[in-house]
């Protein structure tokens, strides 16, 4: 089969959402697929919005027998045989409408780009043949926003049985990219207020130098400097899996993600339990807590607790880091189980 995968990209920044769709291309291939990638530059300045749309509905693809749309505005290609591995909006004009998020006022003109911005997605929807979401909060805003139902199909890592567990040191690790809504200043705040010996290492990269510059000073002054470890740079799969194979435990918190993470897969790939908050949206799918990590409150005090938790009672985290690992299973996480899905 001809299949097309196409999405969005934000120039220089690279992430989760491309990795979606080049590791689905490589299993596709695997499998004997004819395979094209498809991308076309997205950011979400509302003067640039409706140009870009536009571009999507100009991309002829009919030479494909099928096509799967990933980031918007994907879902805005034609085609006869669409589906979509939906895994976000463009939440400013969704569910981040009322929130510090939305970056540009609630006025008249915002409203109308808002409201017109979302009859377009009305549209693009519902040309597709099937629906997938990233998350089951995914599915959710799909149906609250757009009224559509979404089937959730929860997106596996590349060649998982990379992922091993050596032993667990000291360590909490956090390795994702280095932005406000995710959080790394509340883990360096917790340490301020931890008991124990406990160590943190964050690791990633950032869209831009305000946010990194902004948690080394936090980290100077936390009074904690000589147990936190800033790696401001671009962690390799190699680093990944060695990091992930001798800390204590790995920590994951944004604020409302779409989906559970890439790094909380994989932890638990791993054997490591994972610490969140109770308001990291689709992480709370993954992570159960005290079950397979600890689920707190948003607050360097209830985090600070946890991690003390964790370094304290050894068996405790290594029988969570199992029940992580056993937690993939229950979601059916594969590309076995995605392939068939995608291509029914």
């Amino acid at each position: 089969m001809k299949i097309a995968l196409c999405s969005s990209f934000v120039p220089f920044v690279h992430g989760g959402a491309r990795n979606i769709v080049e590791w689905l291309q490589f299993h596709l291939e695997q499998e004997g697929h004819q395979v094209e990638r498809v991308y076309l530059p997205q950011v979400d300045t509302p003067e640039l919005l409706f140009r870009q749309m536009a571009a999507y509905r100009w991309v002829d693809l009919d030479a494909a027998d099928r096509i799967i749309c990933f980031r918007p505005q994907a879902h805005l290609i034609p085609h006869r045989h669409k589906v979509l591995w939906f895994i976000h909006h463009i939440r400013a004009y969704y569910d981040l409408w009322n929130s510090p998020y939305r970056g540009f006022p609630d006025d008249l003109k915002h409203r109308g780009i808002r409201d017109a911005l979302r009859a377009a997605d009305d549209a693009g929807l519902r040309e597709s043949k099937r629906i997938f979401t990233n998350s089951r909060v995914v599915a959710d805003r799909l149906k609250q926003f757009n009224r559509v139902d979404g089937e959730v199909l929860y997106p596996p890592v590349f060649q998982s049985e990379r992922f091993h567990c050596r032993g667990y040191n000291d360590e909490i690790v956090c390795i994702c990219r280095l932005e406000h809504h995710k959080r790394q200043h509340l883990l360096i705040q917790a340490m301020r207020h931890t008991r124990t010996p406990v160590r943190l290492r964050l690791c990633g990269t950032s869209a831009g130098s305000d946010y990194p510059a902004s948690l080394r000073r936090q980290i100077a002054e936390s009074g904690a400097r000589e147990r936190v470890t800033l790696e401001d740079r671009w962690i390799s799969e190699e680093e990944k899996v060695e990091y992930l194979a001798d800390c204590l435990a790995a920590a994951y918190l944004p604020h409302d993600e779409d989906s559970y993470g890439y790094p909380s897969v994989e932890a638990a790939h791993a054997r490591k339990a994972v610490l969140t908050t109770t308001d990291s949206g689709g992480v709370l799918e993954l992570a159960r807590d005290g079950d397979n990590g600890y689920v707190v409150e948003p607050t360097p005090q209830a985090i600070a607790e946890a991690m003390d938790r964790l370094y304290l009672d050894r068996a405790a985290s290594e029988a969570m880091g199992a029940r992580a690992q056993a937690r993939l299973g229950e979601l059916g996480i594969s590309w076995g189980h995605a392939l068939r899905r995608l291509l029914a």
